[in-house]
């Protein structure tokens, strides 16, 4: 008798940090809203009061708004993920600087994490060229 056995690799948090140049209420509109996320994170993004379906190549990706901050985070879970597992986008700002930097929040598994790594860094640069940065 043969087992199908599939070990699930456990998942783990990483944090990705990029400096942006924009107004805070600007970069937490393309965070927070469909039209701001269908500019540069999906191809399309469809809401209903706290479900979020994002698009891409005419596949849907069901996720549910967890929590914002208004001007503060965003976070999203994946609605096949668990409860503790999520994608967050933080805003923080240096009073005395100005600078702002976007600090993203993921799980995935260590065999993921430099593609998942390289498919954030991709869509930020998205975001800073429809921000005009």
């Amino acid at each position: 008798m043969l087992l199908n056995t599939t070990i699930m690799e456990e998942k783990i948090k990483i944090e990705m940090e990029y400096p942006i140049r924009s107004s805070i209420k600007i970069l937490y509109d393309r965070l927070s809203t469909a039209g701001g996320l269908a500019e540069w994170f999906a191809d399309d993004v469809l809401v209903n009061n706290n479900e979020f379906d994002f698009v891409w190549d005419n596949q849907s990706h069901p996720a549910e708004l967890v929590s914002q901050k208004y001007l503060k985070y965003v976070r999203f879970r994946w609605k096949d993920m668990p409860d503790d597992q999520y994608f967050e986008f933080k805003i923080t700002s240096e009073e005395l600087s100005g600078d702002t930097t976007l600090i993203i929040t993921d799980f995935v598994t260590e065999t993921e994490k430099n593609g998942f790594i390289s498919l954030w860094e991709s869509q930020i640069n998205d975001l800073k060229r429809i921000l005009g940065t």
